[in-house]
């Protein structure tokens, strides 16, 4: 029987295994410079600082834009910019080092292969990060990629991007600014206590999630999770054992300072108008 050659064609399985978390710092400070970037850019790039884990995830802390001219063919970086704003952000930590660039826009672009070269040079398997700033349908496109390589036998024949899993973790804080970075137009920005019932909206609506995944349990629609279940266990152990009224003694005293600061600041504001306007009629006396 007459032998048949075969080829195959490998994906290096190096880079998959890769995950990485961002901080909400990152998301932010990359809409900043959207909203700043020049008239004539259709998208900014810029570097990620972080570190690398011990169980291997990449950890995005921080990030700084680049600038840069791109064309249909050619992407154009200033290198110089880029080496001094390193050099800058190390002097005030150290341990933030490149471990890859980021870009807005939805997903990855034709001149992302030569953008990822560059900072393959600066550190090993750089995670390039997409942030869709447009928010599509008040959601954001958050993404993270690596480059695999293509080989035939020992040849490396291209590259392609392979998306990786991303976490975003944020407090609630983090949460509310980003819910309202999200949402098209804004006449405001939330106040203290606004943000606080919003906190409290969801919290209950959390809570009632749970309630009926527990019903649904005991009740056998649906079937149980040990995960889930370690999980609620671990969050309801973690509640502080309180009485109704020093809760609610509690609640009454945040409460209280929290109006304490308003009434404050109120005051503050009015008192700089008061000057302002007095100011402006002695110059003119």
């Amino acid at each position: 029987m007459p032998s048949i050659d075969q080829t195959v064609l490998q994906f290096s399985p190096s880079s998959t295994s890769l995950s990485a978390k961002v901080h909400p710092l990152v998301i932010f400070n990359i809409c900043d410079c959207f909203v700043r970037r020049p008239d004539q850019a259709e998208r900014v790039i810029g570097t990620l600082l972080g570190s690398v884990l011990p169980d291997g995830t990449v950890d995005i802390r921080n990030s700084y834009v680049v600038p840069h001219n791109e064309s249909s063919d050619q992407v154009a970086l200033d290198i110089d910019y880029h080496h001094n704003m390193l050099s800058s952000h190390q002097k005030v930590n150290s341990k933030e080092v490149i471990v890859g660039w980021f870009s807005t826009g939805f997903g990855v672009t034709g001149g992302s292969a030569l953008i990822h070269e560059f900072y393959s040079r600066e550190v090993p398997n750089p995670v390039h990060l997409t942030v869709d700033t447009g928010f599509t349908n008040w959601e954001a496109s958050i993404k993270a990629f690596v480059s695999v390589n293509l080989s035939l036998g020992d040849q490396q024949l291209a590259a392609q991007f392979q998306e990786i899993p991303l976490d975003l973790r944020m407090v609630e804080a983090e949460r509310i600014g980003f819910d309202i970075l999200k949402t098209p137009a804004v006449d405001k920005l939330p106040t203290d206590m606004e943000g606080m019932e919003a906190t409290m909206k969801r919290l209950l609506a959390l809570i009632d999630d749970t309630y009926k995944y527990v019903d649904n349990v005991v009740e056998g629609i649906v079937d149980p999770d040990n995960t889930i279940g370690r999980f609620i266990s671990e969050t309801v152990s973690a509640i502080p054992k309180i009485s109704p009224s020093a809760f609610d003694k509690l609640v009454n005293d945040s409460l209280q300072d929290q109006l304490l600061l308003l009434y404050l600041s109120s005051i503050t504001r009015t008192q700089l108008s008061l000057a302002e306007k007095l100011n402006t009629a002695a110059q003119i006396l």
